[in-house]
């Protein structure tokens, strides 16, 4: 592979996750004119784009949509953008900092492997929130649980984890092992995009490592005081595997707060839905009333309290940062269409001239 590209080339649509799902948004013009290229980076001053015949950079300019890494673009003749071709699927999340502005993680996944390690990282809650961005954006989630060599009782937390949902996909891998995590490879099959998610210190760049065969990511240990995970991935990048796969790494996410996940949280959630559902009152706070299937099913040991207590959370902060990004979208529409009026009477004053 050449060091100045991310691919070898020539590459097909198809080896870079070109589906009939895409294929359906041309038109016969598109067909004959066009070219089409996913976004392989983003950075500050514009994006690296995949075609059949290598990579194109593309500045970024404002009047382009907000572009995320997977997305399929249409190019002119001129390698020009065009259009942008909508999505199978997106991730995204609240951005870090105290602003509510939405940030796109990758669009056009086909499944996300949610790393969690069996040390202490080992947490359902946060388990429960990745698996609520899986499942509002559609894609298949599969928790990968690492660092088995340093767990006594794997079978117990493999069973903690399916309880959160019955039909969920669970391997437990050691990462350092390549024999270990061929159980993964049935995901990575041709024209498939795989995406890693997780903390950092999960063993994400060691997984990545050995499912290439080959080392591409740095690895580093946990700090020891706190046993916290220290970011040896800074950006996210994408990898072809032997398997014809495309596998994106993402950063380690310190902060992963929702945005707009009503889909999602209820998909998560469904089984606390349907108790809350089959509550005596439709206002239930499920507190002390009479007749509540939530408190009912607590008592009876067929909910933890744990549970309900992130589903309540979740809910409170997609709703709080839902309504606000709902509140930022209309402020930018009518913004935009100030500008676009701006313009137009600006052109038909010179015009005059």
């Amino acid at each position: 592979m050449n060091s100045k590209t991310l691919f070898t080339y020539p590459i097909s649509l198809q080896q870079l996750g070109w589906k009939t799902f895409f294929q359906q948004q041309l038109t016969l013009t598109d067909l004959e004119y066009s070219r089409f290229a996913k976004v392989i980076a983003h950075h500050r001053s514009g994006y690296l784009l995949a075609t059949e015949q290598g990579e194109i950079p593309l500045p970024v300019h404002q009047s382009q949509p907000l572009m995320s890494i997977g997305d399929w673009i249409v190019l002119n003749q001129e390698k020009k953008f065009e259009r942008l071709l909508e999505r199978q699927s997106l991730f995204s999340r609240k951005a870090a900092g105290s602003k509510v502005v939405e940030q796109y993680i990758a669009a056009n996944i086909d499944t996300v492997f949610i790393v969690v390690a069996l040390d202490n990282d080992f947490n359902l809650s946060r388990i429960e929130r990745y698996l609520t961005l899986a499942n509002d954006a559609q894609i298949e989630p599969v928790v990968v649980l690492t660092k088995v060599d340093l767990c006594d009782d794997v079978e117990d937390k493999i069973k903690h984890v399916q309880q959160l949902d019955s039909q969920l996909m669970i391997e437990a891998v050691n990462s350092l092992d390549v024999s270990s995590v061929k159980v993964l490879l049935s995901w990575c099959k041709m024209g498939q995009t795989i995406a890693l998610m997780g903390s950092s210190g999960v063993g994400k760049s060691s997984l990545i490592n050995a499912l290439l065969g080959r080392k591409v990511q740095i690895t580093a240990g946990v700090r020891e005081d706190d046993n916290k995970g220290r970011h040896t991935t800074t950006s996210r990048s994408l990898h072809v595997l032997a398997s014809g796969g495309l596998l994106l790494d993402t950063p380690g996410m310190r902060e992963l707060q929702l945005a707009d996940c009503t889909v999602g949280v209820q998909e998560t959630f469904a089984d606390l839905e349907v108790l809350i559902s089959q509550c005596r009152f439709a206002n239930c706070q499920h507190h002390t009333e009479p007749g509540c299937k939530v408190l009912a099913a607590i008592d009876n040991g067929l909910l933890t309290e744990r549970r309900f207590n992130n589903y309540q959370k979740l809910l409170r902060e997609q709703a709080r940062n839902g309504a606000t990004l709902a509140d930022k979208r209309l402020h930018d529409k009518q913004l935009s269409k100030m500008y676009k009026k701006v313009q137009s009477t600006g052109r038909k004053l010179k015009q005059g001239d």
